[in-house]
């Protein structure tokens, strides 16, 4: 990647350029997801690679305050804002939209001189009962993520997916054997927890889903009722469903669960290569990122003129955008590919409500 056009594109609208620390706003004094610890932090959401510890001001959306809390600790200086309500840093306007990806999250709208910059964070634009809906927002340069920027990933309804995963568990359910469903805990588990059919037994979560949960709760997002599986009692597990993290998979962790199957639910499951490496029985295609389609919608519904990619396949989405005429740059920036398929703590103290 090459740093002068970034330098060009800087020159003509100065509201965001990239430092070592990360995306920077020179006009506010801040950062968009800093990497390194700065004087002030505005957060699109609580996944790790997005919330680092350190920074000494955080701003981010109230419904994901609480997961900030948990993820940076009771003493982090953490002020969360209403969706659509502008702050200002100076002469620079600050407002944060959804953003669709997990409880909380949010696009960061930077407004001054004239000129607009939407940092998108991650985002999807799939219906999610657990997070408040994307919200496209119309501005002059837009930062996106290309997690899913190829045109092989397009993802099917929830409807037609959480039939497969429920079929899945239903069919396990019957031969008494355990159903150990994995996704990443943050976001990814809690929308499995709120799309799975809970009649067909009952429900048990690890550790890190199960702290979590009590911060969806808290925010009146509606999960059904789980138990924390190292409260359970052995041998009790028959026909339930488990959700837990991927870093669980071939764990001693499920020696407690007898009979059971395993499944991942990731859009990585589009591609077989990824299913055989994590090594599960089934595979489930849900992604809280946009896919190829949702992408190339969300640049076209911002307006954008300039668009910069980060984290994923970057590539690919600069060449099509630059085809339409736009000004397209790909962004080095220390974000994750994937959350999905990130390390997790392992199961450790109760949790308590």
């Amino acid at each position: 990647m090459k740093h002068s056009p970034h330098v060009s594109i800087c020159i003509e609208l100065p509201l965001i350029e990239l430092r070592p620390e990360g995306l920077y706003c020179p006009s506010g004094n801040f950062y968009v997801d800093p990497w390194k610890p700065v004087e002030r932090a505005v957060v699109t959401h609580g996944h790790a690679d997005h919330a680092r510890w350190g920074s000494k001001f955080y701003l981010c959306a109230k419904p994901g305050e609480g997961i900030l809390k948990v993820r940076l600790g009771k003493d982090a200086s953490i002020q969360g804002v209403p969706y659509g309500e502008a702050v200002h840093f100076g002469e620079t306007s600050v407002t944060l939209y959804p953003a669709g990806h997990i409880l909380g999250s949010a696009q960061v709208k930077i407004e001054a001189n004239g000129y607009s910059w939407v940092v998108s964070g991650d985002y999807k634009l799939e219906p999610d009962p657990t997070c408040a809906a994307f919200e496209p927002v119309r501005c002059n340069g837009f930062v996106t993520e290309a997690t899913f920027a190829l045109p092989i990933y397009r993802w099917a309804p929830d409807s037609v997916t959480f039939g497969m995963i429920n079929d899945w568990w239903r069919e396990n359910s019957q031969q008494n054997r355990a159903s150990i469903l994995y996704g990443y805990s943050l976001g990814k588990a809690q929308r499995l927890l709120a799309g799975v059919d809970r009649s067909i037994g009952p429900i048990y979560t690890h550790g890190a889903v199960e702290r979590l949960n009590h911060v969806y709760r808290s925010e009146g997002i509606a999960l059904p009722k789980t138990t924390y599986a190292l409260a359970a009692t052995a041998g009790k597990f028959a026909g339930s469903l488990v959700v837990a993290p991927p870093s669980m998979n071939g764990s001693t962790w499920l020696r407690r669960f007898g009979d059971f199957s395993t499944a991942m639910a990731s859009g990585w499951m589009q591609v077989r290569g990824h299913r055989r490496r994590r090594a599960v029985d089934r595979g489930f295609i849900l992604s809280d990122h946009a896919d190829w389609p949702g992408l190339l919608q969300s640049v076209r519904d911002t307006g954008a003129e300039t668009v910069w990619v980060t984290h994923g396949y970057i590539d690919p989405l600069v060449r099509w955008l630059r085809e339409q005429g736009l000004a397209a740059e790909g962004l080095a920036t220390h974000f994750e590919n994937d959350e999905d398929l990130q390390s997790e703590p392992l199961d450790s103290e109760p949790i308590t409500s």
